[in-house]
């Protein structure tokens, strides 16, 4: 999908232009745990790994591999 590995970390605004959602629907998905990331002071730090599996699990008609 990117060219960017699993381990890297993006940040809020990267996480909206990836789903192209508004700030309030990214960090509503933060911070009810939708999409996996933590803080580093007032910065969140999304694994890009996170973001795929968000899409993975709530595409139609795709399956996550056990």
């Amino acid at each position: 999908m990117y060219d960017d590995t699993d381990n890297d970390l993006i940040n809020i605004d990267e996480l909206c232009q990836r789903l192209l959602i508004g700030k309030n629907t990214a960090y509503h998905l933060l911070k009810t745990n939708k999409i996996a990331a933590f803080r580093i002071g007032r910065l969140w730090k999304i694994p890009v790994k996170s973001v795929n599996d968000y899409i993975a699990k709530n595409s139609y008609g795709k399956k996550i591999p056990d």
